[in-house]
């Protein structure tokens, strides 16, 4: 979705690339096997994918944007399989991954309907077993800033369970960082 200014800059830095490798990533993913198989569903401009094609053997990034896309296989096509796709619908067949991931991202998603249309498409490309996790940010002053004229849709924490619930997913976990106001959300597909 559509950034402004600003964001494009703050979120292709390396500031941030670092904040997602050193402080993000690692309470996102905290105890969660991600296995061999692992979908990021809209990884931006890469900097959770740098982290994440070092931990895992296969890796397939879902990309939105045709430009970013492209910048995405022009740096990580060796290593990591970049698609240009809405993560609402994903051009891969069901049950490929034994995880799919999101960061940072599910604001940028206009919409509730859109958002839910992400969690069922992660649910029907998970195999069974397979974990569905994430974090994204939650509003605060300096994020409604950073998003003027930009899409900022962010995830009820009281809500998100069983919006997750609705698409299938079991042993859903959400839960809201105490000091960033970050939340993480984690589910699996029975």
């Amino acid at each position: 979705m559509p950034m402004n200014r600003a964001h494009r800059r703050l979120c292709s830095s390396e500031t941030w690339a670092q904040t997602t490798k050193d402080r993000i990533l690692p309470w996102a993913l905290k105890q969660v096997d991600l296995g061999e198989d692992v979908l990021e569903i809209g990884p931006g401009y890469g900097a959770n994918l740098r982290v994440l094609v070092e931990r895992v053997p296969r890796l397939t990034a879902a990309e939105i944007d045709a430009d970013t896309a492209r910048l995405l296989t022009e740096r990580w096509g060796d290593r990591a399989r970049i698609l240009h796709a809405d993560g609402a619908q994903l051009p891969v067949e069901g049950a490929a991954f034994d995880s799919v991931v999101c960061f940072t991202m599910l604001h940028h998603v206009p919409t509730v309907a859109h958002q839910d249309r992400i969690f069922a498409e992660a649910f029907r490309v998970l195999r069974p077993g397979g974990t569905f996790a994430g974090s994204d940010s939650q509003p605060s002053f300096g994020f409604r800033l950073l998003h003027l004229r930009d899409t900022m849709n962010t995830l009820d924490p009281a809500s998100l369970p069983a919006r997750l619930e609705r698409a299938g997913f079991g042993e859903v976990a959400v839960d809201v960082h105490q000091k960033s106001g970050s939340l993480r959300f984690r589910a699996r597909r029975p």
